[in-house]
């Protein structure tokens, strides 16, 4: 079926979402919980079509959900634009997909015939966005879900990427406070609510934006609780969260479930921004065939086995898995539990049957699947010409060469050839800033998609552009230089393997000279061989001091590395692309493109 310009039931008025647009332009985090949503004033008076399931008690109300689309507009490149399909055989293939032209084209399609319909997401909605979005600060991705008829989402780590201040302005609209206006036309901010259940302004102690919203249509109410990982200051930087403080998952979304009860909302849906890891990477694995187990786990295999008996579905997301499972719930009556990969490659398709007769869920009625957003389907134009639009604004600054590369340089593995490319990137500019620079060290949570050979636009085939640069560190962290003491330096690598990346290492990416042993088959932080450590073939000095080069977010101890916190001397330089820019326009051409790394500086031992 042809998309159409606009989603096929009428625009919804401006909701409740324009009741803050007073305190948009002056809005901070201790004022953000004063300008709340009103949990419960918007109604979501949804008509998508005509038809639907269900007469007389039990009434199929249809819940399409997505989670961490990242501001990926376009097609997401390489392997970030595909799933994995289990086949009936036993073998897997991959499938080309995302784009929001044709994710608007699913959605539509799949709302069609279904009265009873709600769009909902698990967070990080923005943030690590390709430069299309992130240029503009995400307000083309906020646009884009407005013409998507996204009811509700979460927020997720990323919305904090740049402050609550800023997830405000996303929220409410308006200008950007530095850069102003994109267009002629006044950002006008969310349709939807973002809600934000477990973060809490540190001074008032009350939420910075609503807690939970409810649906309802013709007498069917759902409600909706949002909250993302407890942990989110751990992998946000120290900017990002100033103010907030995070509380538990479980706790915040069973207090909101007694809030929805007394308020007569029996059906009840969580959107967490936390995942899990299920155990085969195909989008249409059925976790819950006999011989899996629970078929995931992480996080949110015990989020899920704890929240209240309330809580009828979660939709879930951060890990950019894909999975629909049920998970028992602390009765033992199964619950469903979804995620939709990332990119917007993905869609979730759940049935919940509603009991007119209790407002509850009949939860052995639901049922869920993960469709891929294939791109055999015609786009949607109303998508395309915001593309276009942005596109416009963005090509003189993207479309820039900024260097060349002989083949694909990967960011997967414990050590990445990207990981090592944009370490010696740092390591470099630390050294322009302060010749004594001895190394540099980055997170590979930082590196946001792979440098590929192929064109992406009219670039040609080996050429970096600046906006390729910009997909791969997103964040505009700062290459920031600090002292430390060798053993520092020793107790900085343990820590990839131990304390709270005991379970989860995050090993960081190093620059050339630096070379060690890790040991996977030992636990904790004996991991990592401290005899084998050395620096231009020596071994580190506890005594000795190094200068080390690392972006801001790692600086401040970010991703469970306390110790880089601690050293003295602090330099801030320039952000993180300017430094990969740097290097790839001084050490590349178009006759001696930059080779991929061997990516050779950890030894593994399993």
């Amino acid at each position: 079926m042809p998309a159409t310009p606009q989603s096929h039931r009428p625009r919804r008025r401006r909701r409740t979402t324009r009741l803050l647009a007073a305190a948009a332009t002056a809005l901070t985090a201790g004022a953000l919980a004063a300008a709340a949503l009103p949990a419960s004033a918007n109604a979501g008076e949804g008509n998508r079509g005509h038809g639907g399931h269900g007469h007389g008690r039990y009434q199929d109300v249809q819940l399409l959900s997505f989670n961490d689309l990242h501001g990926n507009l376009e097609p997401p490149a390489g392997s970030s634009g595909r799933v994995t399909e289990h086949q009936p055989d036993g073998t897997t293939k991959t499938i080309d997909a995302g784009g929001i032209e044709y994710l608007a084209t699913h959605l539509r399609e799949a709302r069609e015939g279904h009265r009873y319909s709600i769009t909902a997401a698990g967070g990080d909605m923005v943030g690590a966005s390709p430069l299309l979005s992130g240029l503009f600060h995400d307000e083309p991705t906020i646009e884009a879900l407005n013409k998507l008829d996204l009811d509700v989402t979460s927020v997720g780590n990323h919305e904090f990427d740049e402050g609550a201040e800023e997830l405000a302005r996303l929220q409410n609209g308006g200008c950007h406070p530095t850069e102003g206006c994109y267009t002629d036309e006044a950002f006008e901010g969310a349709d939807f609510p973002y809600l934000a259940a477990n973060v809490l302004d540190e001074k008032t102690k009350k939420p910075i934006l609503a807690p939970y919203w409810v649906w309802k249509h013709k007498g069917v109410k759902v409600g909706f609780i949002g909250v993302t990982l407890e942990g989110t200051p751990d992998i946000v930087s120290a900017e990002g969260v100033k103010g907030l403080t995070f509380k538990d998952e479980v706790e915040t979304i069973d207090k909101y479930a007694k809030v929805l009860q007394r308020q007569g909302v029996k059906s009840i849906v969580a959107l967490v921004h936390e995942g899990g890891f299920p155990a085969s990477s195909s989008y249409n694995y059925d976790c819950d065939s006999p011989g899996t187990g629970d078929g995931i786990s992480g996080p949110i295999a015990d989020i899920a086995k704890n929240v209240t008996p309330q809580v009828d579905a979660l939709v879930t997301g951060h890990t950019h898995a894909a999975y629909v499972c049920t998970i028992p719930d602390p009765a033992g009556k199964p619950r469903m539990v979804t995620s939709a990969s990332s990119f917007g490659r993905l869609y979730t398709d759940t049935t919940l049957t509603y009991d007119r007769a209790t407002g509850d869920i009949a939860r052995t009625a639901v049922e869920s699947a993960n469709h891929v957003v294939t791109r055999d389907v015609p786009k949607a134009p109303d998508m395309t010409r915001l593309i276009d639009k942005w596109s416009t604004l963005a090509a003189p600054i993207g479309n820039r060469a900024i260097g060349y590369v002989s083949g694909d340089i990967d960011r997967n593995g414990t050590e990445s050839p990207l990981g090592d490319l944009i370490a010696d990137a740092q390591l470099a500019y630390g050294r322009s800033q302060d010749p004594e620079t001895d190394l540099a060290l980055m997170n590979p949570g930082g590196i946001r998609a792979p440098l590929t050979y192929a064109a992406s636009g009219s670039e040609g085939d080996g050429v970096v552009t600046y906006a390729e640069g910009f997909t791969v560190q997103p964040f505009a962290n700062t290459v920031n230089l600090k002292d430390y003491t060798g053993a520092q330096l020793i107790q900085i690598l343990k820590e990839q393997v131990s304390g709270p990346n005991e379970a989860s290492p995050k090993i960081l990416q190093i620059s050339s000279g630096l070379t060690y042993t890790l040991d996977l088959s030992k636990s904790g932080a004996d991991r990592v061989l401290t005899d084998s450590i050395r620096l231009n073939g020596s071994p580190i000095d506890p005594s000795a001091t190094y200068r080390v080069a690392s972006n801001s977010f790692l600086a401040g101890g970010g991703d469970g590395f306390p110790t880089l916190n601690e050293g003295t001397n602090e330099l801030v330089g320039a952000d993180d692309l300017t430094a990969l820019e740097q290097y790839l326009t001084a050490n590349s051409s178009p006759t001696a493109p930059i080779a991929p790394p061997a990516a050779d500086r950890i030894r593994i031992v399993q």
